[in-house]
């Protein structure tokens, strides 16, 4: 029976309670429910069955180690299938017939005659040949490669060289620099009399002009050669459209040359900023092209660069030649030429002018000019227009280049690698002079450029100059005369290509 505690509780009840309160509080359940598997996980990561036997040799762990090594490998010895020979089939009865079928069916090394597929073993009836019969011709195709010759072409290809001297013979040229990289050379050999000699040639075709194809064939011994002529169409290319969101994208949409383009936003840079071009503007791009009867074409160089403005003056540019020299004029007949001290090399700038410490000599003194950084053996070009006042060895310059160019001004070009000019020489704007090196008080590859003004250095940063010319009497006339009729020409139909907004024309 229960006894009442003075709070008025059974005392069963306070240690039932109390029984229950250590049961929630306990954090390991009184009855275990896990079953065995997960039990033997739990122990297997108390116990490490699989330990390192290079450490802790001799311990309990490396012994319980060394006894599961030693079981799995009984194992794999109980279960192995055995090192007995796996049995086979005993020959078959065959006769020598049967046999040389079968041996021709079957991989053989090459020494005992291996061969693949189904073959029949030979009979009486075949004989050996002493050697394979050759093809009576021998058709081919060779071209033309980059600095390659026509007579090259023809004796890789197989050509004996009497035939190739011949053939060089009718067509009046050593097609060396005549033809084009990529000229395909079609070509049949015909039967040899002897292997020691070469095939000789039976016919050969190419192009060797746009406008003329040359055939040549062997009749009755002999090779003789035919010129076909081949009209060609000289009308120049026009292409018109709107500058839309990309004046490039719309001109290629309109099937202007990628090439011609370049060419027509460098001239239109000359006189605007091809940042300040409108949706609205019309362009208006000629250039020299010629297309054959048979299909080919060529696109020749950008002959006028047009441009109608929606707002601010319209630009017309003709390439025209005078005086030896081809420059942009504008319709008018004046030519300008922006910028005439063009960059002497593609390189960046490295040191200004004025004074600085010398690299070498360690202590501070005037630089009289700019160094730009290029890598060794890049080309160094002429600024501008001059004469070769000096080109040698210039103490702490190095290799020393020296030009004139009129009006008191000349420049010069210092630790050259290599000089391509020679005193007295006239050279033009952008030709290449020397290459750059480190000769002379260098510490590394680069080019010193330097501006004279009437004898005395100035930073040539400070120097820009222009130079105008003006066509006048028949030079003049003639210019407006082609410019007439190269806007004269027709323009086509509308380019399939060219995208909304573009209104893309072609002729």
């Amino acid at each position: 029976m229960f006894q009442k505690n003075e709070f008025g509780l059974a005392q069963g009840g306070a240690a039932a309670s109390l029984w229950l309160s250590e049961a929630i509080a306990s954090p390991k359940p009184l009855i275990d429910t896990r079953d065995r598997r997960t039990r033997l996980r739990d122990w297997a990561e108390d116990v490490e069955l699989v330990p390192d036997l290079g450490q802790r040799v001799g311990s309990l762990t490396w012994f319980r180690g060394l006894a599961t090594c030693t079981a799995l490998c009984a194992s794999a010895i109980a279960l192995s299938p055995g090192f007995a020979p796996v049995p086979g089939a005993t020959d078959p009865v065959m006769d020598a017939k049967q046999f040389d079928e079968v041996r021709s069916q079957t991989i053989t090394p090459l020494a005992l005659g291996a061969d693949s597929g189904r073959h029949m073993g030979a009979t009486d009836a075949v004989s050996p040949l002493r050697e394979t019969p050759e093809r009576p011709q021998v058709q081919l195709t060779a071209q033309i490669g980059s600095g390659d010759s026509f007579a090259r072409a023809l004796s890789r290809a197989g050509v004996s060289s009497a035939d190739a001297g011949r053939v060089i013979g009718l067509t009046g040229l050593d097609m060396g620099d005549a033809l084009k990289p990529g000229t395909r050379l079609d070509i049949t050999l015909g039967r040899r009399t002897s292997r020691a000699m070469p095939r000789p040639l039976e016919s050969l075709s190419f192009r060797a002009r746009l406008d003329l194809a040359i055939d040549v064939t062997r009749v009755n011994g002999s090779l003789q050669a035919r010129r076909i002529p081949i009209h060609v169409d000289d009308t120049p290319l026009r292409v018109q459209g709107l500058v839309g969101d990309s004046l490039y994208r719309s001109a290629r949409a309109a099937g202007a040359p990628p090439k011609a383009i370049q060419s027509y936003l460098r001239t239109l840079s000359q006189q605007i900023s091809i940042g300040s071009l409108n949706a609205g503007d019309r362009y208006d791009i000629i250039v020299a092209h010629r297309r054959a009867q048979t299909g080919e074409a060529e696109v020749g160089d950008l002959l006028y660069a047009g441009l109608k403005r929606t707002s601010g003056k319209a630009i017309d540019m003709l390439k025209w030649t005078t005086g030896g020299r081809t420059e942009w004029f504008e319709a008018s007949g004046v030519g300008e030429r922006r910028g005439v001290l063009a960059r002497p090399v593609a390189g960046r700038q490295t040191s200004g002018f004025g004074m600085r410490r010398h690299p070498i000599l360690g202590f501070t003194r005037m630089h009289a000019g700019i160094d730009f950084a290029a890598p060794y053996g890049s080309p160094i070009y002429s600024a501008t227009d001059g004469v070769v006042e000096f080109a040698g060895r210039h103490g702490g310059h190095g290799n020393y280049v020296k030009l004139r160019h009129g009006g008191g001004i000349a420049t010069g070009y210092a630790h050259m690698s290599r000089i391509a000019a020679s005193p007295g020489q006239q050279v033009r704007r952008g030709q290449v002079i020397g290459y750059v090196g480190s000769s002379g008080l260098s510490t590394g590859p680069h080019l010193h450029y330097e501006l004279y003004r009437n004898g005395r250095t100035v930073n040539p940063a400070s120097v820009s100059f222009t130079t105008t010319a003006q066509l006048a009497g028949r030079d003049l006339a003639a210019f407006r005369g082609r410019l007439a009729s190269l806007k004269s020409l027709r323009v086509g139909l509308a380019a399939q290509a060219a995208p909304a907004g573009a209104s893309a024309k072609g002729r």
